[in-house]
């Protein structure tokens, strides 16, 4: 019998970071596939969701460290897909806006997001999906 499945039925923190890193590399892969890479597809969402916001705030809630989130907004600025201006609240910050050509941008890159989330979880019924995206909300919320 091989040995892993029984280290992942013992230790859930090693089959949780296994599983993480077999999920980030197919999301990187399919997400350069699609042109974006996965922080700046997350940026893009996120702007469109919750409009402007700081370089800080994103980095903060999409979880990307603040020297990689500038490699982001600059490369989807110089895509056309964001622009930065100084905030007019804190002339310290700069305030991330999605632009046209990056709402187009995203509604491409999402209309493929439903097929490669079915291929990744295969494994999963469409109720164990539901119960995994439960459980990890469990797992990401701060705790108190």
């Amino acid at each position: 019998m091989p040995y892993f499945p029984r280290l992942a039925a013992e230790r859930p923190d090693i089959a949780l970071c296994r599983a993480s890193t077999a999920v980030a590399r197919a999301a990187e892969a399919h997400a350069t596939a699609q042109g974006l890479g996965v922080g700046q597809h997350l940026v893009l969402k996120m702007l469109a969701e919750v409009g402007a916001c700081s370089q800080q705030t994103l980095a903060v809630e999409l979880r990307i460290d603040r020297s990689v989130m500038v490699t982001v907004c600059d490369d989807l600025e110089q895509s056309g897909y964001v622009r930065r201006e100084r905030n007019p609240l804190d002339r310290r910050s700069y305030a991330v806006t999605l632009t046209e050509a990056g709402s187009d941008r995203l509604r491409r890159a999402e209309a493929a997001t439903p097929a490669f989330l079915d291929d990744t979880f295969a494994a999963l019924t469409a109720d164990e999906r539901a119960q995994l995206t439960t459980l990890l909300g469990k797992l990401l919320a701060p705790h108190p």
